[in-house]
C-alpha cells in the first residue's frame, strides 16, 4: 500500500491537475503541476504525488509500460529534488521512446529533470538539506 501512496490514480486527480495546474514542456515530456491547498489533511507538508500518461501513439503496450517504468524510476530516484506539497503529471511524447532506445535511462532522466527545472520546481541545494 505504501508503494501507491505517492501516485495519482483517480481520474478526478488527473483532471484537477490538468485544469487547475500549470504546464511546461520540452520535445519529450509535458509536465503538469498543481500545488495542494495548505489545509493539512495529513501531517506531512511535503506530500508529492505523481501520475504518468503514456498515449497509444507511443507504441504497443510493452513499449508504453516500459516508458512508464523508466519514468517512475527516474522520478523516484530524484523526488527529493522536487518541490513538495505538489501533484505532478508527466505526459510522454512520441520521441521519448526513441530517446529511451538510443540513450537509455540516463537520457530520459536528464530530459525529465530539464522539464522540472524549466518549471522552477527543483529545490536549491540549501533547501534540500533542510527537509526530511
Amino acid at each position: 500500500m505504501d508503494r501507491s501512496r505517492g501516485r495519482l490514480s483517480r481520474s478526478e486527480d488527473f483532471t484537477r491537475v490538468y485544469r487547475a495546474g500549470r504546464s511546461v514542456a520540452n520535445k519529450y515530456l509535458v509536465l503538469y503541476y498543481f500545488e495542494h491547498p495548505e489545509a493539512g489533511s495529513n501531517n506531512t507538508a511535503t506530500t508529492v504525488r505523481v501520475g504518468f500518461s503514456v498515449s497509444k501513439k507511443l507504441g504497443s503496450a510493452v513499449d508504453r509500460n516500459r516508458v512508464k517504468r523508466v519514468l517512475r524510476e527516474a522520478f523516484r530516484t530524484n523526488c527529493a529534488l522536487f518541490r513538495g506539497n505538489m501533484d505532478y503529471v508527466l505526459v510522454a511524447r512520441a520521441p521519448l521512446l526513441e530517446l529511451l532506445e538510443s540513450g537509455g535511462f540516463r537520457m530520459v532522466e536528464a530530459k525529465m529533470l530539464e522539464v522540472f527545472r524549466k518549471a522552477s520546481l527543483v529545490r536549491e541545494p540549501a533547501e534540500r538539506g533542510s527537509s526530511q
